[in-house]
């Protein structure tokens, strides 16, 4: 387009020299010619004027006026940001187009693709992956386990260990555990039947015959025995009625007796005192660390076939539960507010900033090539209307003349 612009003025100005050549002795028909050719002249160097001032000084002479958008640059990023603030980046311009667009649908069609669940599950098993290898480890472990030491000073120990004891004897538990501790203890006693036998013979006189050692321990075991089976036979036995009223008892007294709380507090405190304690919570972070990393790099673990099964069931609910379909568009037209009065300044400041940071020479080129082919439609316009226009008004004069 420039060369054609620039063509038609080259054109102009030999038609004109021609007519020149050529005087008035050639035919009337000459000074409507040069008349047009000289208009055309005028308009073409008029608009390349006009053009070229626009990025740069015509001929490098410094015109008032001239080489704008070098000049003003600054200036018009500015303007530029501030427009697209005003006009695009408002709420109610937002909010109405949000209104327009099916957000769940969309999102949940998105995650329910062929294979998405998967995909995502997986990239956020790298991402958790990636989280983990960022965290110095050193200072994780000591922030863990001061958390769940700090955690575990505080919470009283009464109340917690009161609840426990409720759930276990409210579902008949407690009596299990003394059942299974009433056939371990026989089960021990039997297979130590020996060792317990040569305790006897070591703390029996010596003037004692070993028959009658043999004779005592015999019933005494048997006994100990017997009993330990109708204990653990008879739900109704004596001993398990006074374990049960022993146990509710405790119970109450650690919901109201300070000096139960007490003991079972200061107890506490010195299990969390222990090295072994403080090993321990000093190895969690390792332990659910590599848990963890392992579970999400691995694609047939359970982790990561809930995450995929998590993603699935929130695909089907946001293309078909009305409820959750409602709150997540209303939910996405309040964000998308939120975010265009919170941010469309710092958008604004973005547009202008980056105006500002480009190079005033390499703006004016990029500007121009952007629009270089319209700009190039002016001149060539303007060739064609000045020598229009010349011809009219040359026209003209020679009637009323």
């Amino acid at each position: 387009m420039k060369l054609l612009a620039t063509g038609l003025f080259l054109v102009a100005a030999l038609v004109f020299l021609a007519c020149v050549l050529a005087g008035d002795d050639a035919g009337a028909w000459v000074g409507y010619v040069r008349a047009a050719a000289e208009a055309s002249m005028v308009g073409a160097l008029a608009d390349w004027f006009a053009v070229t001032a626009l990025f740069r000084h015509p001929l490098r002479v410094p015109v008032p006026h001239t080489a704008i958008i070098p000049r003003k640059k600054d200036q018009i990023g500015a303007s530029l940001g501030a427009f697209v603030q005003d006009n695009f980046l408002t709420r109610a311009v937002v909010d109405e187009r949000i209104a327009a667009v099916d957000v769940p649908g969309r999102l949940g069609e998105f995650l329910a693709g062929p294979g998405r669940a998967e995909r995502l599950a997986g990239d956020a098993g790298a991402a958790l992956t990636a989280l983990t290898d960022l965290l110095a480890d050193d200072e994780v472990r000591e922030a863990v386990s001061g958390f769940a030491d700090r955690k575990l000073r505080e919470t009283p120990a009464a109340p917690l260990l009161a609840r426990v004891l409720e759930l276990v004897v409210d579902g008949d538990r407690h009596q299990e555990v003394l059942s299974a501790g009433l056939t371990g203890l026989a089960q021990f006693l039997q297979e130590n039947r020996l060792v317990f036998r040569a305790q006897l013979g070591d703390a029996s006189p010596s003037w004692v015959p070993d028959w009658v050692d043999d004779r005592v321990f015999d019933r005494v075991f048997a006994g100990l025995q017997q009993f330990l089976a109708e204990v653990g036979e008879d739900d109704r036995h004596e001993l398990r009625r006074s374990y049960d009223v022993r146990l509710r008892a405790y119970v109450h007294a650690l919901r109201t007796d300070p000096d139960t709380a007490a003991r079972v507090e200061q107890l506490k405190l010195e299990l969390l005192n222990q090295p072994a304690v403080r090993t321990w919570s000093g190895s969690l972070w390792g332990t659910v660390k590599t848990s963890v990393v392992a579970a999400a790099a691995d694609p047939d673990s359970e982790l990561r076939a809930r995450v995929a099964g998590l993603i699935r069931r929130v695909a089907g609910l946001l293309r078909t539960d009305p409820h959750v379909r409602e709150l997540v568009q209303r939910q996405a037209r309040r964000g998308a507010g939120y975010a265009v009065e919170r941010f469309s300044g710092d958008v604004a400041d973005l547009v202008g900033s980056t105006v500002a940071r480009w190079d005033t020479e390499e703006t004016s080129r990029r500007i121009e090539l952007q629009v270089g082919a319209d700009l190039q439609w002016i001149r060539v316009n303007g060739t064609v209307v000045g020598g229009l226009a010349g011809l009219v008004i040359y026209s003209v004069a020679e009637l009323i003349g």
